[in-house]
């Protein structure tokens, strides 16, 4: 069973970096504070990033269930979130957005989302109210850090501080930027897990299988274990380089991973950490080039 751990759905972008706006100029492509990018793949034409196009991916690569978090680039996408997740309760968990202010009714979200290295004020102790909404109400954080070890000693007395919070860092600890591994051992706490959204994308230039990619997870792992380590795709960004599948297949047709650790990195991790059930193996369906 394959669990997604860090994706993105939204109705409307309209979101903001560096405080400019970012939004849908058609063909996949976003104005990103004055620059155009291709934000998906060129056939999301209407610039919709939407619940039933990440269904249609999952089934066919056999990813039984993902984790919908959220980025300042999309805009709070919050209300559509909960429309999503009450399409597919069984397949999605959804996190609402800190956005450095108090937070609505956050009882329909399994977790928050906090972008950390994108906080106007980065010290992470002036930020404890998203922590202490978790913790109270038995949700889950997930968290992108800035670069490198920069917050990671205020991590560390957050997590000390709430113990039984489920706490999931992102992006693979950025691990292309000096310092990577500071992040990593934060999931020496018991609570505390890496997801690898976006490590395909951080290992672009070197493109799939990824060879590096494949050593820093080892790496990762021989700091922290395998149990500690969940797959996230970074679904739809990354998907304009290569396919929804190609996102996990370069571990499962990796030689240096064993087949017990890949399941824990895969899925079995995922499923423990955000409390999936119900799931099921999408059916294998041939495409088009296979015999």
């Amino acid at each position: 069973m394959i669990i997604d751990a860090h994706a993105h759905l939204w109705k409307k972008q309209a979101g903001i970096v560096c405080g400019k706006p970012v939004y849908d100029v058609g063909r996949g492509r976003s104005n990103f504070g004055g620059e155009i990018k291709q934000m998906m793949p060129p056939y999301m034409t209407d610039g919709e990033n939407n619940v039933e196009r990440i269904i249609a991916n999952m089934d066919y690569a056999q990813v039984s269930g993902a984790v919908i978090t959220q980025e300042y680039i999309d805009g709070n996408q919050d209300s559509y979130l909960i429309e999503a997740k009450a399409k597919y309760p069984d397949r999605i968990k959804i996190c609402a957005l800190y956005e450095e202010k108090e937070m609505g009714d956050i009882s329909t979200f399994d977790g928050i989302k906090i972008c950390a290295g994108r906080l106007a004020d980065k010290n992470l102790l002036n930020h404890l109210y998203p922590f202490e909404l978790a913790d109270k109400y038995g949700k889950f954080i997930s968290i992108d850090l800035a670069d490198g070890d920069e917050q990671c000693d205020m991590m560390q007395e957050i997590i000390d501080k709430f113990p039984n919070l489920r706490i999931a860092i992102g992006h693979f600890a950025m691990v292309t930027r000096d310092g990577w591994l500071e992040q990593i051992k934060l999931a020496k706490n018991k609570n505390v897990y890496i997801e690898s959204g976006g490590i395909t994308w951080l290992f672009n230039s070197e493109f799939y299988p990824y060879p590096s990619a494949v050593d820093s997870i080892n790496e990762a792992a021989e700091l922290v274990g395998f149990d500690k380590l969940m797959w996230g795709s970074d679904y739809p960004r990354t998907m304009t380089a290569i396919t929804y599948k190609m996102s996990y297949d370069f571990v499962v047709k990796s030689d240096k991973i064993s087949e017990e650790n890949k399941n824990l990195f895969l899925g079995e991790n995922a499923v423990k950490f955000y409390g999936f059930g119900n799931l099921t193996v999408p059916e294998k369906i041939k495409n088009m080039v296979e015999d």
